[in-house]
């Protein structure tokens, strides 16, 4: 296949943009001008006669509305169709889904009542310490631990304040936090003809401010059975919501040494490639 970058006016010395047959600017460097205008990228598609658009890991990558329009344009968008997109990006619908999959979640509330009252029954009952995750969020963003009741209020307005800047989106959700926890996530893909294979798991445990500073494959001392259980719950998630091409399920296990037995929570799926999608590469080189 013949390749087609777009870049903007700061990156035209960018290694993609030398590595494409093709380039194309589409901006100037500010993103809101650029690598974000979803009518540029999908001109510079029809201009070059591209018939795909693979999003890359971040910008437009799990924007529904790009989905949508790339379909609308007849061009193929590479990623999960939109509805998916939706269906999962939401951390309290994923939630919804993952519960009626009979997978297991962490205790919390995602309720639409999201005054500070509220708030503060649902901690009590879910029992401190708890942490507070924005809907929409992503990347630590929106994301703040409450050890005690007095610090519920505050922790709230925060992260909504936060969570409002980065998604314009300041509805929060609150779950028991799990201290310590090891963070291990699950590689998906699906096709059209509605088959799901996983490419088994990444532990990315070690982190630093929410944000994963190593990956590892597989993850460390995985029993068989516990690893069959995890694989087939990140299956279940990408087939209930139809899901198509790359994502990645991610789960949460109390920390300590993993057995048959350890139990696991469902967190979140990233509708996208996800950068840390080479150690998984390497995993399969080395299988091959």
């Amino acid at each position: 296949m013949r390749t087609v970058a777009v870049y903007s006016a700061a990156d035209q010395a960018a290694l993609h943009v030398a590595m494409a047959d093709e380039s194309v600017e589409i901006g100037p460097a500010p993103s809101a001008e650029s690598y974000l205008r979803q009518d540029r990228l999908i001109a510079a598609a029809r201009d070059r006669g591209a018939e795909c658009i693979h999003p890359g890991c971040g910008f437009l990558a799990e924007n529904a509305d790009f989905a949508a329009a790339c379909a609308e344009a007849g061009i193929v968008f590479v990623g999960p169709p939109p509805d998916a997109i939706r269906a999962m990006g939401q951390k309290d619908e994923a939630k919804r889904i993952a519960v009626e999959l009979g997978i297991p979640t962490v205790p919390g509330y995602a309720g639409a009542d999201q005054s500070d009252a509220v708030f503060a029954r649902e901690a009590e009952h879910i029992g401190f310490p708890v942490v507070l995750k924005a809907v929409a969020g992503g990347g630590g963003k929106g994301l703040k631990p409450v050890f005690k009741p007095d610090e519920l209020v505050e922790a709230a307005a925060s992260a909504r304040r936060e969570a409002q800047a980065a998604f314009g989106d300041g509805r929060m959700m609150i779950e028991k936090l799990i201290e310590p926890a090891r963070h291990i996530e699950v590689q998906v893909f699906a096709d059209t003809r509605g088959n799901a294979v996983h490419l088994f798991e990444r532990e990315c445990t070690l982190q630093r401010r929410s944000q994963k500073v190593i990956e590892e494959a597989p993850a460390i001392a995985m029993p068989a059975a516990l690893r069959q259980r995890l694989t087939d719950a990140a299956l279940a998630a990408a087939r209930a919501v139809g899901y198509l091409g790359a994502g990645t399920v991610e789960f949460l296990a109390p920390g300590g040494p993993l057995t048959d037995a350890t139990p696991f929570y469902f967190m979140e799926m990233n509708t996208r490639l996800q950068i840390e999608h080479p150690v998984t590469e390497q995993i399969g080189r080395a299988h091959v």
